[in-house]
């Protein structure tokens, strides 16, 4: 058998939980360093899985790259582009097409758990082996070689030769980490001199030392932080059935990364016969509790910090494996919040103080968005995926509980979301004003933060313009609640009760616009982002509402099989969460009826088939929109809405 002792004995160049993220420092110590699971790189030109089961031919590379056109005549020129990527024979065949390893998760794991549980078993004999590597020599990447390969191409440009000058201040982006420490600062001066050379910069170590050698042989003066055989040993030592567990977990959902991506469309239907009688409270909110333990369990903790692995949809294009960033939708504030929520409504303080440990990298996030205005812009202002949400979802931690330094925090937070809102921004409710509009209007409900109303009157009036202006062309593709007219409608809706008539007309405006029927064609969609439901749920506010449009939909969303996806966003519950608004609202009296009968079938198929995430392949993620949050929310949701306010439609607590 061949092994590779790079990958078995790479050093890591920072010390344990250096990040200063345990999720982080989780995944970078995770089997997803061996890059032979899925590692997808996104750029402006496109998407590329650059382990080895990706390469896949007809892919467009990330970046643009340099290439000479017309060579080998005078017309020759160094030129810019997209490039397309020829297959590569890393991947198995069969036949004459490459086998996809996301077809093949299955075998995948079997043969990981087999090749875990053997060494496991008998780590003494392995740890043995080992040891007699430890004077082998190993290369010590610092860097993925494709970055000295793009700065071989990009310095050799005619208008950086003529200056050597030139070419140095290129090559000084590789001075750009030196602030990490000084054992990464002693590192450019060497690799510069490599590309000096036309070669791609090369270190080499011996996994029983910690010395860190130049390709000139000089040896640096700074060591590595630990030897990568002592690294290895100790992860030998940690072998155990729940260590294995995560590294499954991650071998599932960076494969899941892999799979076509399906947007906000609703999964399939559920496999199997789902049933079940009207589901009592009690028993809802026992299932939330069995969601919140496996969520408490999946955290990963460290110096009073808790954070999780997700599987996040980045760029509206491709799903990705990531530590969780602090959003509402996809974060842990998220993440918090159900739980806060639960720990309120069960009495078990535990929920409660795992959500105060998962916000306490709030001060962090602020740091790093002080004084870099172009960061604050880039996540927007947005009820969902931005600043809005994080301040809505800070703003009903303060008071669920009871921390007066959470609601510094959200104060923090309106005014970086108010920052955000003077750049352009999208006017819908996910990402833009709409979402900040809502979100403003409940936190200043929620604290009496007045900087929140004022903030809240500003992407009103911004609505209110925008929608004067767009024409039934514009408005024909943006009929959804989460990116589109009827979140904007709900939004100007709620605020015109202390806002004025001229949002209350705006918000007409755009709920007459969303209420138009998708064609006849188009594939059914019943979900609460782009669906029937959350056209729904926006139209019924509207004055004189076709009741008998609104009791047809009832029974289209009460009837529907039960999907695999249970998550608040395109799945079950975010259907649910419209049947409980339009229950307690007795807009339609079929509505409780059809609220009960799907809690029933919620719990039977999470009973029966577990619960099944808004992600590919429906693999379990932490997240409030797509994950396990998510789904314990809905069945809070399902069981008091009375005393747990819509996380979906950022609402305040019910006694405001």
């Amino acid at each position: 058998m061949v092994v590779d002792v790079e990958t078995l004995f790479h050093p890591a160049l920072s010390p344990v939980g250096g990040s200063g993220d345990p999720a982080a420092d989780v995944l970078a110590d995770s089997v997803h360093r061996t890059a032979l699971l899925p590692l997808i790189v996104i750029g402006e030109q496109g998407i590329l899985d650059m382990s080895g089961v990706g390469g896949d031919g007809g892919s467009v590379s990330p970046a643009s790259s340099v290439s000479w056109a017309d060579a080998g005549t005078d017309r020759m020129r160094l030129t810019r582009g997209a490039v397309t990527v020829d297959g590569t024979a890393n991947k198995p065949r069969l036949g004459d097409r490459d086998v996809d390893a996301a077809g093949h998760e299955s075998a995948m794991l079997d043969g990981f758990r087999v090749a875990y549980d053997a060494i496991a078993a008998r780590r003494e004999e392995f740890a043995a082996l080992a040891r007699a590597c430890a004077g082998m020599t190993v290369r010590v990447v610092v860097r993925p070689t494709w970055t000295y390969q793009s700065l071989l191409d990009e310095t050799t440009h005619p208008d950086v030769l003529r200056d050597a000058l030139d070419r140095d201040l290129a090559l000084g982006l590789l001075w750009s980490n030196v602030d990490a420490g000084p054992l990464l600062a002693q590192l450019p001066r060497h690799e510069i001199a490599a590309i000096w050379q036309g070669d791609v910069p090369l270190f080499a170590g011996r996994p029983g030392s910690r010395d860190l050698v130049a390709d000139s042989g000089e040896q640096l003066p700074v060591p590595l932080p630990r030897s990568g055989l002592d690294a290895a040993l100790d992860k030998i030592t940690a072998l155990g059935e729940v260590d294995r567990q995560d590294q499954e977990w991650i071998i599932s959902a960076t494969l899941a990364t892999r799979r076509p991506d399906r947007g906000h469309r609703g999964a399939e239907p559920m496999p199997g016969r789902v049933s079940g009688a009207a589901a009592e409270p009690d028993r809802l909110v026992v299932a939330a509790c069995g969601l919140a333990d496996q969520l408490v369990a999946r955290g990963i903790p460290d110096r009073g910090l808790v954070n999780w692995l997700g599987l996040e949809r980045v760029d509206s294009r491709q799903w990705l494996v990531l530590p969780m960033g602090a959003g509402l939708a996809n974060g842990y504030v998220g993440v918090a919040l159900f739980l806060a929520q639960l720990a309120e409504l069960s009495g078990v303080p535990r929920y409660g103080e795992v959500a105060s440990r998962a916000v306490g990298a709030i001060p962090r996030l602020y740091g790093t968005l002080a004084g870099r205005p172009d960061l604050v812009a880039a996540i927007g202002c947005g009820g969902l995926h931005g600043l809005g949400g994080i301040a809505y979802g800070l703003a009903r931690l303060s008071t669920l509980l009871g921390d007066p330094t959470i609601r510094e925090w959200t104060a923090t937070a309106v005014e970086f979301a108010a920052a955000a809102a003077e750049a352009e921004s999208s006017p819908d409710w996910a990402t833009g004003y709409a979402g900040c509009l809502a979100a403003m209007t409940a936190v200043h409900a929620e604290t009496g933060l007045e900087p929140a109303a004022a903030l809240a009157t500003r992407c009103a009036d911004r609505l209110a313009g925008m929608l004067s202006t767009m024409d039934d062309t514009a408005a024909a593709g943006r009929l959804g609640f989460a990116d589109g007219l009827a979140g904007i409608g709900w939004a100007l809706h709620r605020f015109a009760a202390q806002g004025g008539p001229e949002y209350a007309e705006a918000a007409r405006r755009a709920l007459r616009q969303a209420g138009r029927r998708r064609d006849a064609g188009d594939e059914a969609e019943y979900g609460w982002c782009r669906g029937d439901a959350g056209l729904t749920l926006a139209r019924s506010c509207l004055a004189g509402a076709a009741g008998d449009e609104l009791a047809w939909t009832v029974r289209l969303l009460a009837d529907r099989p039960v999907p695999r996806d249970l998550s608040l966003c395109h799945g079950e519950l975010g259907i649910a969460e419209v049947l409980t608004v339009l229950s307690t609202q007795s807009v339609d009296p079929g509505a409780a009826a059809a609220r009960r009968r799907r809690a029933g079938l919620v719990l039977d198929a999470i009973q029966w088939h577990g619960p099944s995430c808004g992600t590919p392949g429906g693999v379990l993620t932490p997240g409030l929109l797509t994950g396990l949050a998510g789904i314990g929310y809905g069945l809070l949701r399902l069981a008091m809405a009375e005393r747990v306010p819509s996380a979906l439609l950022l609402e305040p607590a019910s006694r405001f």
